[in-house]
């Protein structure tokens, strides 16, 4: 009884799984209402590059795009010929409250921790550090697991830092990019002689339609 109300105990029931409903479903309709209202901020701004859909896949040497119940994903068969002292770095991403989260080294394993694309660059080395991690629809479903969910919050000029074998390297947010997931042309460094790092993840959040990429560069 609520004051001189009584409400019988199958309404009650009712209206509590109402509720838990309405809870569920505005964490699975505010994420992919946030990152529509961020897109169209950031077209117009001009701050996102959107690359079309290829036409045809670019071809990257020991790159392939293999499917995994339904999820598409970039599968490394290159082997390095000089491996690390270290099967694993950590990242630091400030701006994101990620601190020290452990990155796979030359993996394609995302279902534990980050995972270090197998072949590409080591931190600090010439060319392009690429890590892959998941999103979610929110933090309460991804179980602490999905740590890139809210890595379109990055912005040109945020920091990135890497430790790895007892050495840290700074990276500064160039841009940031929606690609095509067959689109493997991420995975090569602008140029030849910089030092770079691209974190990638689905979007929308929780789905896997396209790919956020953030590109740094070390400083």
């Amino acid at each position: 009884m609520i004051g001189n109300l009584r409400i019988a105990p199958g309404k009650l029931i009712a209206l509590s799984f109402l509720s838990i409903g309405v809870v569920i479903l505005m964490q699975v309709v505010l994420p992919l209402l946030s990152f529509q209202i961020w897109l169209f901020a950031q077209k117009y701004n001009d701050n996102l590059l959107i690359t079309p859909k290829p036409q045809k896949a670019p071809q990257v040497l020991g790159i392939s795009i293999q499917t995994k119940d339904r999820f598409p994903a970039f599968i490394s068969s290159i082997i390095r010929e000089t491996k690390p002292n270290y099967g694993e770095f950590s990242l630091t991403v400030p701006r994101l409250k990620i601190e020290n989260v452990g990155v796979l080294v030359d993996s394609n394993d995302l279902s534990k921790k980050l995972a270090h694309l197998s072949g590409s660059a080591l931190p600090g080395e010439k060319g392009n550090v690429f890590i892959s991690g998941h999103s979610a629809l929110s933090q309460f479903f991804s179980m602490k697991k999905a740590v890139f969910s809210n890595l379109s919050d990055l912005k040109k000029g945020d920091q990135v830092s890497i430790s790895a074998g007892g050495i840290e390297f700074t990276y500064q947010v160039l841009s940031v990019k929606i690609v095509d997931p067959s689109d493997v042309s991420v995975i090569a460094p602008p140029d030849t002689s910089g030092r770079y790092l691209s974190l990638m993840t689905c979007v929308p959040p929780g789905l896997n339609t396209k790919r956020l990429v953030v590109l740094a560069k070390m400083i």
